[in-house]
C-alpha cells in the first residue's frame, strides 16, 4: 500500500512575491453580525477552556520529557544504528553550535559568508536536519509555503518541488546546506552536549557532553530548536501495556514497513490531534485493520490545497526571489494613506473587537467545513475547535478529516479530559477499554526555555535558569547579560512567527554580523549590557498583555498550558517588522548596547 494518494492538482498561476500568511485579520473590515452572536460564541471557547483546566489544572506538569528508564524506548533513534565508538574529543573550535536543524544550518552557512572557518556542530541524532531528521512519519510535510520556509533557496539555487515540501525533500535540502558550506567537516553526531560553562580566564565555554567529550570554544550557539525534546502525557499504566508502543517523532518503520503493509491486520491507537497526529492519521487510516484516534481538543483543520511547482514559473525566478518575498512579508499589508487615517482614528477597544469578531468568523469558517466533510453528525461536531484561531497550532491539510469517513477509523472523543489510564491492553475511557495492536504517542514536544538537556554556567557560575528564576531577561531572545559569547536561537523573547525561518533568518544574521563585529575589532567576547537587557525585557512587558488572548486561550504549548506566567516570560507581540528594525539600530550602535572586552 502506498504511504498517501494525491489527488490531481489544481492548474493556478504561482507568483513568486504572493504572501506567505494564510489568515490575516484587518481591522479595518467592520464585524458582520451583531454583537451577541460573536459574545455567545466567545462563552463557548470560554467554557471549553475551563473544561479542559478543570480536568488537569496542574499545566505542564501533566507530561514528562524525562525519558529514561522503563520511558527510554521512547527516544531511542530509529534513523542510525548502534552508536558510533570514538575517542571524547578535547579540542577547541571557534563556534560551536548546539544542534544541527535549521537554526545552526542557517547561521553557519552566514558565517562561512563572512570568512569563519572553525564551525562544529554537535548534535544529538546522527544527521543534520533538525525536526526533519527526527520527524519522519507518513505525510510529514511543511505547512506553510515551502518557498518561504526552506532556507538558503537563493544560496543554494534551489526551488522546492511542492508549495508544500514533503518530509524527504526538506531533509534533503538540509543535507545539501551542510554539504555546501563544509559543515559536515567538524560535525558531530550522535552526541548530546549536557553542560556549557564559561571558563572567564581563558575566555571561552567548556563543553561536555555524554560521550565524554571536554571541548571548548569561543562562541556557542544553542540551536536546539523550539520543539525537539519529545514529552509524552503522564497516563496511569502505560508501562503496563502488552503491544508495541511508540512515539511519533520515532516512527517505527520496522514494525509498520515503510508504506505501512504491516498495519494491514493490525489495531492501531493514536494520543493526540495535534499537528504531527494530523498529517499520521489519514495515512494510518488507509493501511491499519483498525485505527482508534483519542482526542482531548480537536485541532483547527484548514484548506491545504498543495500543488507541485510550475517549472516554467521556477525557471523565470530572479536572483533574490526569496529574500524578496522575506521583505514583502516583513513589510507586512501597504496601506493607503487614507487607511492609515483610518486606522489610527480607530479607538483601541473597536480595533480588538473587530480582530476578535473576525477570529471568531473564520473558526466559524472551520466548523462550516467540518459539516461539509465528515459525514457522522456527532464526530463533526466532536471535531469542531472551540477557541480563538492560533490559540492552538492552526494544520492544515485535505485528507485528515475524509479520514473519518473511513468505516475502520473511529474519534474516541474525550471531550477534554484526555486518556488517563491505559491498560495491558489499551488505552481505558469512562470504563471502556480500548484493545489494540499497537500505540502512536503523538504528545508533541517541550517548548524550549534555555538549553534542552544542557547546564548553562555562565559569570560566577550562574546557572540560566536560576538567573530566569525571578523572569527571563534577554535582549531579542537572543543574548543574555552574564553569558559573553553565548547566543539563543529560537526561544521565548524573540518575535513570534508561524513560520518560524523567517525568525530565525532574522537572528541568524544577527549573530552573524555580532560575530564578525568581535573578529574584525579584535576583542575576544561580546555581553548584553545590563541596561540593554531591562530596556528588551520593558519592551517585553509593554507588548504582551494588551489583550487577554492568552489567558483565555484552551491549553495548549503556546500558553505555557493554561499555567499563568509572568509578562516577560513570553514572545515579543510588538511586530516582526519592529523586532527587525529593533535589531537593526542596535547594530548600528553595538557599543552603545554591548560589552565588549
Amino acid at each position: 500500500m502506498s504511504e498517501t494518494t494525491e489527488k490531481a492538482p489544481t492548474k493556478r498561476v504561482q507568483n513568486p512575491n504572493a504572501a506567505a500568511v494564510r489568515v490575516a485579520f484587518d481591522p479595518l473590515r467592520p464585524t458582520e453580525k451583531p454583537q451577541d452572536y460573536y459574545d455567545a460564541i466567545k462563552q463557548k471557547f470560554a467554557e471549553a477552556r475551563d473544561l479542559r483546566l478543570s480536568y488537569r489544572p496542574d499545566g505542564r506538569a501533566q507530561y514528562t520529557s524525562d525519558l529514561t528508564g522503563e520511558l527510554a524506548e521512547y527516544e531511542i533513534d530509529p534513523w542510525t544504528e548502534a552508536t558510533e565508538q570514538r575517542a571524547p574529543i578535547n579540542d577547541t573550535v571557534e563556534c560551536l553550535f548546539i544542534g544541527g536543524g535549521f537554526s545552526a544550518l542557517l547561521t553557519a552557512a552566514r558565517l562561512r559568508e563572512k570568512g569563519v572557518q572553525s564551525i562544529r556542530i554537535v548534535e544529538r541524532g546522527g544527521d543534520v536536519g533538525g525536526t526533519w531528521y527526527w520527524n519522519r512519519y507518513p505525510g510529514a510535510a511543511c505547512d506553510v509555503s515551502a518557498y518561504d520556509y526552506l532556507p538558503l533557496l537563493d544560496e543554494m539555487n534551489y526551488v522546492p518541488g511542492s508549495f508544500f515540501a514533503k518530509g524527504p525533500e526538506i531533509f534533503a535540502h538540509c543535507q545539501a546546506i551542510a554539504r555546501r558550506y563544509d559543515l559536515y567537516d567538524l560535525a558531530v553526531f550522535q552526541t548530546t552536549v549536557t553542560s556549557t560553562v564559561w571558563d572567564a580566564q581563558a575566555k571561552l565555554w567548556r563543553i561536555g557532553t555524554d560521550r565524554g567529550d571536554t571541548m571548548s570554544a569561543r562562541f556557542v550557539i544553542c540551536a536546539n530548536g523550539t520543539l525537539s525534546k519529545p514529552k509524552l502525557s503522564k497516563i496511569d499504566g502505560m508501562q503496563n501495556f502488552k503491544g508495541h508502543s511508540f512515539h511519533s517523532s520515532r516512527f517505527d518503520y520496522a514494525y509498520t514497513g515503510s508504506g505501512l503493509s504491516g498495519l494491514k491486520d493490525k489495531v492501531v491507537g493514536i494520543i493526540g490531534t495535534g499537528a504531527s497526529a494530523v498529517q499520521i492519521i489519514p495515512r494510518v487510516g488507509r493501511a491499519a485493520k483498525e485505527l482508534y484516534v483519542f482526542q482531548r481538543t480537536p485541532s483547527a483543520i484548514d484548506i491545504r490545497d498543495d500543488i507541485p511547482t510550475d517549472p516554467a514559473w521556477a525557471a523565470a525566478l530572479k536572483p533574490g526571489w526569496q529574500a524578496e518575498r522575506l521583505a514583502k512579508h516583513m513589510r507586512g499589508p501597504v496601506l493607503t494613506e487614507q487607511q492609515k487615517a483610518d486606522l489610527a482614528a480607530l479607538p483601541r477597544e473597536e480595533k480588538i473587537r473587530r480582530q476578535e469578531n473576525q477570529n471568531i468568523e473564520h473558526q466559524m469558517r472551520i466548523h462550516a467545513r467540518v459539516d461539509e466533510i465528515v459525514r457522522d453528525k456527532a464526530t463533526a461536531e466532536a471535531l469542531k475547535p472551540w477557541y480563538m484561531h492560533r490559540c492552538k497550532r492552526p494544520c492544515y491539510d485535505d485528507e485528515y478529516l475524509p479520514a473519518f469517513n473511513l468505516p475502520n477509523v473511529h474519534l474516541v472523543d474525550t471531550n477534554g479530559k484526555g486518556i488517563t489510564e491505559i491498560s495491558k491492553n489499551g488505552p481505558v475511557f469512562e470504563g471502556r477499554e480500548y484493545p489494540v495492536d499497537v500505540l502512536i504517542y503523538a504528545t508533541g514536544f517541550e517548548v524550549q526555555v534555555t538549553g534542552i538537556y544542557n547546564d548553562i554556567r555562565g559569570e560566577n557560575g550562574l546557572e540560566l535558569n536560576e538567573k530566569y528564576a525571578e523572569g527571563m531577561r534577554t535582549v531579542f531572545g537572543i543574548h543574555s547579560s552574564g553569558y559573553p559569547n553565548l547566543f539563543i536561537m529560537g526561544g521565548y523573547q524573540a518575535s513570534f512567527q508561524f513560520n518560524l525561518t523567517f525568525m530565525l533568518r532574522t537572528q541568524g544574521d544577527h549573530i552573524s554580523e555580532c560575530i564578525r563585529y568581535v573578529r574584525e575589532h579584535g576583542y575576544a567576547t561580546i555581553d548584553a549590557k545590563p541596561e540593554t537587557e531591562q530596556w528588551w525585557v520593558d519592551e517585553v512587558i509593554r507588548h504582551r498583555g494588551k489583550t487577554n488572548r492568552n489567558r483565555e486561550c484552551t491549553p495548549g504549548y503556546y500558553n505555557f498550558e493554561g499555567e499563568e506566567n509572568r509578562r516577560q516570560d513570553g514572545n515579543y507581540n510588538g511586530g516582526f517588522h519592529q523586532y527587525f528594525l529593533h535589531l537593526t539600530e542596535v547594530k548600528k550602535d553595538i557599543e552603545k548596547h554591548f560589552k565588549f572586552e
